[in-house]
């Protein structure tokens, strides 16, 4: 990457426009003299051109040299880029999309729903379900997926589903515009399920509308009345704080009240951390998207990004993987999972993994972990091994079970 960045650098010093465009304004100041000389002078004209002659010509041939230099800049860092980062052809021999046509579709419609296009998810929610992709034999078509029909996608195209991703970017207008009384209003409708969840996002709300409106006209831009400012934010405590008598929001409670304590010099408060609004509107964003994803039954990320970028993510170990299968005459014969570990960000990682410290294999449904009364989790297939149906040590501690004792692990 050391040698891009320097070529990177040479691009941001030489491969600019400003000398240039300098150059061609002293031009039309040239130009614009010389027009100005010949109004006032009209019998003058043949001697200001021919003045004007060589000034321009030097001042043209300024430009182009500005200009090749620029050219110069951009042609070595396309060099450096094509030497850093080589076009390698990627594999296209197991291309997996290709045999869930549908549920490919799904995917990009959802990703256009989730991003508020809704007229370009209508536009292609209609071509897909008027051209449904061919069927042809493929594992698809020889272990049928329910999911895998043009009625999955029919049912992306209900109005409801429109109208609540409608819904939703028009809260978060409204949170962009510092106005929580929306998302407020949809948090208590939905009070009962957020509770189930155990979600806090009504108080959070509650509570940025509460330091929201102890900051003042002169923060918060609203009318400077008894329902803002200090009169405001108490009168709004009082109002709805009684609403949250959760044992987990009387601290936050407590705290926001007793702050009131302290308004006429707030930044040197012990309290002064809970009224820095600097991230808050982002992660109330952020929250109340992710709640009302999981209310309709989907993740707080888009499925296509993340399988995208976690594929970008992949794809050169997965080509050095195919050059390796390629001169070495191998097959990739796994079908469960990926022949080689690929590190992804944590943000990433789903589903828990354990690998059996006796087999040194990834367990899966049919091979769960098994924990036995000693605590140490080994595969069943392992714990099978050990046992061969009677008492058993355990292979890290001197505790002895018997199969019947262990007790499978569900992650």
């Amino acid at each position: 990457m050391d040698p891009l960045l320097l070529e990177l650098a040479k691009l941001q010093r030489d491969g600019n426009l400003k000398q240039s465009i300098e150059d061609v304004d002293k031009i039309i100041e040239q130009l614009e003299r010389a027009r100005d000389t010949i109004v006032a002078d009209p019998n003058s004209a043949s001697i200001t051109l021919a003045k004007l002659q060589n000034p321009l010509k030097h001042g043209f041939d300024k430009v182009n040299d500005d200009l090749k230099k620029v050219h110069r800049g951009h042609n070595a860092y396309s060099k450096s880029l094509d030497k850093n980062f080589p076009i390698k052809a990627l594999p296209t021999d197991d291309d997996a999309p290709a045999f869930h046509p549908s549920l490919t579709n799904r995917a990009i419609a959802m990703h256009l729903l989730r991003e508020g296009q809704f007229s370009v998810a209508s536009t292609f929610l209609s071509e897909a379900l008027s051209h449904p992709p061919s069927q042809s034999p493929s594992p698809t078509t020889l272990n049928p997926d329910p999911n895998n029909d043009n009625t999955s996608l029919s049912t992306l195209k209900s109005h409801e589903l429109l109208e609540k991703f409608s819904n939703m970017y028009q809260i978060l207008h409204e949170l962009k515009s510092r106005n929580l009384h929306p998302a407020i209003e949809w948090a208590r409708q939905n009070n009962a399920e957020l509770e189930n969840r155990g979600s806090n996002l009504e108080f959070e709300l509650s509570k940025l509308q509460y330091i929201w409106l102890f900051l003042g006209p002169s923060v918060n831009g609203l009318p400077d009345d008894e329902n803002n400012g200090f009169f405001g934010a108490l009168k709004y405590a009082r109002n709805n704080f009684p609403r949250h008598k959760h044992v987990r929001y009387l601290k936050d409670c407590q705290q926001l009240t007793t702050a009131i304590l302290y308004r006429s010099n707030l930044k040197d408060s012990p309290y002064h951390r809970l009224f820095n609004t600097s991230t808050a509107w982002d992660e109330i964003a952020t929250s109340f998207t992710r709640e009302f994803c999981s209310l309709l039954g989907l993740s707080p990320s888009s499925p296509l990004y993340l399988a995208t970028t976690a594929g970008a993510i992949a794809l050169p170990t997965l080509l050095k993987l195919a050059t390796i299968q390629k001169e070495k005459r191998t097959e990739w014969t796994t079908q469960n999972e990926l022949p080689v570990e690929i590190a992804l960000p944590r943000s990433f990682i789903f589903h828990a993994i354990f690998v059996c410290p006796v087999s040194k294999e990834q367990t899966t449904e049919a091979n769960p972990p098994m924990m036995m009364p000693c605590g140490h989790v080994v595969a069943r297939e392992s714990l099978g091994k050990l046992s061969k149906g009677g008492r058993f040590k355990c292979p890290y501690c001197p505790s002895e079970s018997l199969m019947k004792d262990a007790r499978e692990v569900v992650l």
